[in-house]
């Protein structure tokens, strides 16, 4: 049914429950899995890179690495994992790696890192829920 799944990571609790569902899935359906971090440095554009602003951003992509690694780390049943990394607006850019990738399913966290999230469904997967091209699996 599924042949790639597309699993958004941020290292958070409900990111790893979603990767576990898609690790799940994946096994059973044969799928692979494109897994994707998002550094989310927009705020630094603009601003003149200068060494602290190189810095902050080799921080937000090692925690993308750091992050990434978590998740594979999850696969205890030797599914195919694509890790990518990219940067921006993380709705933004879990949307374009689904239709770049041509995903048959995004399986995400039902919120990210931030405390008021876990109140409400997160502002990311609520934007991806409502904007994509193929279903979503949200995990709480």
């Amino acid at each position: 049914m599924y042949n790639k799944i597309l699993v958004p990571t941020d290292g958070s609790e409900f990111a790893n429950n979603a990767g576990k569902h898609a690790i799940f899935l994946a096994k059973v359906c044969g799928a692979e899995i494109i897994a994707l971090s998002v550094s989310e440095n927009h705020f630094i554009n603009g601003i003149s890179l200068n060494d602290e602003m190189e810095q902050l951003n080799h921080l937000l992509n090692e925690r993308c690495e750091n992050d990434l690694k978590t998740f594979e780390d999850l696969n205890n049943e030797d599914v195919k994992i694509t890790s990518i990394i990219k940067e921006g607006s993380p709705a933004r850019a879990i949307l374009d790696v689904a239709l770049e990738e041509d995903v048959d399913l995004i399986v995400i966290g039902s919120s990210g890192k931030s405390g008021f999230d876990k109140f409400i469904l997160g502002s990311v997967s609520d934007k991806v829920v409502n904007s994509a091209k193929c279903p979503v699996l949200v995990v709480h």
